[in-house]
């Protein structure tokens, strides 16, 4: 992939005291289905690697295999293949219950191994003395669903995660056809949990998203497949992410609006299926804090009761360990500016939201 030089504004920044301490640039899009694009600030032509903002994409496989229906696979058990989960009880019953329901078990899964995001279930592992397993990675509900999915179409669930595996290519095939792009290998990465991840622009991004959530451009087959992700996900915020998490809180408050997920490196994403559109935000330093502060904003602009459910992230209060207000996070001048210009769409050809 050739590297593009951009110059993106800063969208975030950090106040201690009368100064700014600091300050993180960045890229926004957010699109209509037919890829219009309703904002677009900083270069949103610019390749990025989505990371796990498309969970739900790489899921889709899942449905549409008939996996799912064969192994009786319930919301929970969607709704954790979309996942990046805290690692706590709850996310571990659910990537069981989805192994043992397709004849897995967690040995298969090639995900690697790391501690698990949930400081009480960190805290509870070592406790017992135990040390994390690959069911503890955030990553593991996706790759249960990568097994079944394997398993379901009758090829080699060795090796599912290479990029050359039948399961990954048709991954690869669904997001080139959602967002409009051709996913090259030559702009191939590695993810965390070793799959592959293909770079490709923002916008591209915003539209696969709005086509999520609109159903538009999608085959009704394909529209009908998001539309059961997605409401799994709504009816399961906590498996999504965990308690206390960006994604979790939004989808909690504003379940059937605002279906969001989050990726490594300051990527975040939505739908927003009574709007009809799609969000991609990318932060240049990677930082999570400023991409969930600009889209708590987003959301606030956008999405009736949002500023209600996410008045907290909306104050940008950073407090020190004695819990003492000591530094705030705000919008920049440019990212102002580009609120105060956004319009809320016309809700009323977006498709419905689902339940």
């Amino acid at each position: 992939m050739t590297e593009v030089m951009h110059d993106n504004p800063i969208l975030i920044e950090m106040t201690r005291g009368s100064l700014v301490e600091s300050s993180h640039c960045g890229a926004i899009a957010v699109a209509a289905a037919d890829g219009r694009l309703l904002l677009a600030l900083g270069d949103v032509a610019r390749p990025i690697f989505p990371r796990s903002a498309v969970k739900a994409l790489q899921a889709i496989p899942l449905i549409e295999s008939g996996a799912a229906d064969a192994f009786g696979l319930g919301r929970p058990e969607l709704a954790i293949a979309c996942a990046s989960h805290s690692g706590d009880a709850v996310h571990l019953t659910a990537v069981r219950e989805l192994l043992a329901k397709a004849g897995l078990n967690e040995s298969q899964l090639a995900c690697g191994v790391h501690w698990p995001m949930s400081e009480r279930a960190s805290r509870e592992l070592t406790r017992a003395g135990q040390s994390p397993t690959a069911i503890h990675n955030n990553c593991s509900g996706k790759h249960a669903g990568m097994l079944a999915t394997a398993l379901h179409r009758g090829l080699d669930p060795s090796d599912y995660e290479r990029p050359e595996h039948g399961v990954q290519e048709e991954i690869r095939r669904i997001i080139s056809e959602i967002c409009g792009v051709e996913l090259e290998r030559e702009e191939m990465g590695i993810d965390g949990c070793s799959v592959p991840t293909f770079a490709f622009p923002l916008a591209a991004l915003a539209r696969g998203f709005a086509r999520l959530a609109s159903g538009k451009g999608l085959s009704p087959t394909r529209a009908a497949a998001a539309r059961r992700l997605m409401a799994a996900c709504f009816a399961n915020p906590v498996l999504v992410a965990g308690e206390g998490r960006f994604d979790t809180i939004v989808m909690r408050g504003l379940a059937g609006s605002v279906f969001v997920k989050g990726g490594a490196e300051g990527v975040h994403c939505a739908a927003l299926p009574e709007l009809g559109i799609g969000i991609a935000v990318k932060i240049d330093d990677g930082t999570k804090r400023a991409a969930e502060t600009v889209f708590a904003l987003l959301l606030a602009k956008l999405v009736v009761g949002a500023d209600q459910v996410l008045a907290g992230e909306l104050q940008g209060e950073i407090r020190n360990w004695r819990g003492f207000k000591v530094a705030e996070l705000r919008a920049s001048p440019a990212l102002n500016a580009a609120l105060a210009a956004l319009s809320r769409p016309n809700a009323a050809s977006a498709a419905p939201a689902p339940r």
